[in-house]
C-alpha cells in the first residue's frame, strides 16, 4: 500500500521507480539552477508527456 497525503485538494501518492543514472544528476543540477524542487520538474515533465501524446492520439 501506498502512502497518501492530502495537499489542499491534491491527493499525492508516492510512486517509486529506478532512473538512468546521468537523467538523475542532470535533473538535480536542474532543480539548483531554477531552485525548484526535482518532484515538481518532474511532475512537470509528466504532464508536457501526457499532454503530447494526448494530443497526438485525436
Amino acid at each position: 500500500m501506498g502512502l497518501e497525503t492530502i495537499n489542499g485538494m491534491n491527493k499525492r501518492k508516492m510512486y517509486n521507480t529506478t532512473l538512468d543514472a546521468d537523467l538523475i544528476r542532470q535533473i538535480k543540477i536542474l532543480a539548483a539552477q531554477l531552485e525548484k524542487r526535482q518532484n515538481d520538474l518532474l511532475e512537470e515533465a509528466i504532464k508536457d508527456l501526457l499532454r503530447k501524446y494526448q494530443s497526438s492520439a485525436n
